[in-house]
């Protein structure tokens, strides 16, 4: 049947060996449950025509067998009533049912077993539906969790970047300090000695103006009275 066909990788479907290949299982187990619930719907339906077939099949069958016993009474009756030519009728009617009874019963073993793969398929879907169901909140939030737990390391990682940028400053920082300090000593290294006499000369310089001037102030205040 072309329904089996069309089914059968839904038969051998196994959530866990889907998810594993998901980039993103939440997603994934959304789009699944979405189409698996689809598929159920076709099942179902499909799965039912299947049944009907094996119920018509069966039905066949058992009305036949029916027909076989009634002719072989009917031969019995007629044997028992001397009547052998009838009977001889009713046998041949009998032979020919039997013949038509094997195919019957193979038409029904088929139709038997394409129902048991149906039913099989359609309990599978159900289960995996009721699976999905049952774990979509807790995949989602391991996934909520791997993100973030992503965004936490992308983060770390620019945390790092960052210290690294303040200790290349820091070591930049040193270096200009460095400068500065090497510029200090050279200017006082560059600076002219200084010259000690001329110091002196300078010191005893404004020793003489001072005594001049104490000695101007005493003459004006002997001349005024005031010594």
């Amino acid at each position: 049947m072309g329904i089996l066909d069309r089914f059968t990788s839904i038969i051998k479907a196994n959530v866990n060996d889907l998810l594993d290949k998901a980039e993103d299982p939440a997603k994934m187990v959304d789009q699944y449950l979405r189409d698996l619930t689809e598929s159920l719907a076709e099942v179902k339906e499909a799965t039912a025509g299947v049944m009907a077939e094996e119920t018509r099949c069966k039905r066949l069958v058992d009305a036949n067998q029916a027909d076989i016993d009634k002719y072989d009474g009917l031969a019995r009756r007629a044997l028992a009533a001397g009547e052998e030519g009838d009977a001889r009728t009713f046998l041949a009617k009998k032979q020919e049912l039997v013949a038509k009874n094997t195919g019957l019963i193979a038409a029904y073993d088929a139709a038997h077993e394409n129902a048991q793969k149906m039913r099989q398929m359609h309990d599978k879907l159900v289960n995996d539906i009721n699976t999905l169901k049952g774990r979509r909140d807790v995949i989602k939030a391991k996934a909520a969790v791997a993100k973030t737990q992503d965004k936490v390391g992308r983060m770390t990682g620019g945390a790092d970047r960052a210290e690294g940028a303040v200790a290349a400053f820091e070591r930049m920082e040193a270096k200009a300090d460095e400068m500065l300090d090497r510029s200090n000593a050279m200017e006082e290294l560059n600076a002219e000695p200084e010259d000690s006499a001329a110091s002196l000369e300078a010191k005893y310089a404004a020793a003489g103006a001072s005594a001049a001037v104490d000695d101007e102030l005493a003459a004006m205040k002997k001349e005024m009275g005031l010594d």
